[in-house]
């Protein structure tokens, strides 16, 4: 059975790349800037409060050659694993959803300024949630060692 569901963008990024290169995005800066015509004045009431934001996002430019249904060597490393699509992050998802927490550095009205969002200019934003503490894992998070390599220099 399959569901169609419809979604549609709140906002686009603006700015920030405009490339997606794989690394080093703790430094990209980026606005969330919410339509007025389509949100109230107090839609980001207290979010300013929070020191991070998590962005739900789609990844609109992936071609549908490269979603992937199977596994695949993140990065195209042979020395790292056949990693399936639902054991990894990459852009090439089914549905095309990415979702990143970043920091929120001002919410200005309906202007957010964030830092570390790995989403180009022009995606598409479907959601923006604060992120709280009491919605990060409980206990200890594992991965394996590729993950931990994977990451070295993402952020």
């Amino acid at each position: 059975m399959t569901d169609t569901i419809t979604l549609r963008a709140i906002v686009h990024v603006i700015g920030g790349r405009g490339e997606p290169i794989d690394d080093d995005w703790d430094k990209v800066e980026a606005t969330i800037a919410l339509d007025p015509g389509q949100f109230k004045a107090d839609a980001t009431a207290s979010l300013a409060e929070f020191s991070h934001i998590e962005v739900v996002f789609h990844f609109n430019q992936v071609p549908d050659e490269e979603i992937n249904t199977g596994a695949r060597h993140p990065r195209g490393r042979k020395d790292w694993p056949l990693v399936g699509i639902f054991a990894q992050r990459g852009k090439g998802r089914p549905n095309r959803i990415g979702v990143t927490v970043c920091w929120l550095l001002s919410a200005d009205g309906l202007n957010l300024r964030v830092k570390g969002l790995d989403a180009i200019d022009g995606t598409p934003v479907i959601d923006i949630k604060p992120v709280m503490k009491g919605f990060l894992p409980r206990g200890e998070v594992r991965e394996p060692v590729w993950a931990k390599e994977l990451m070295d220099g993402y952020w």
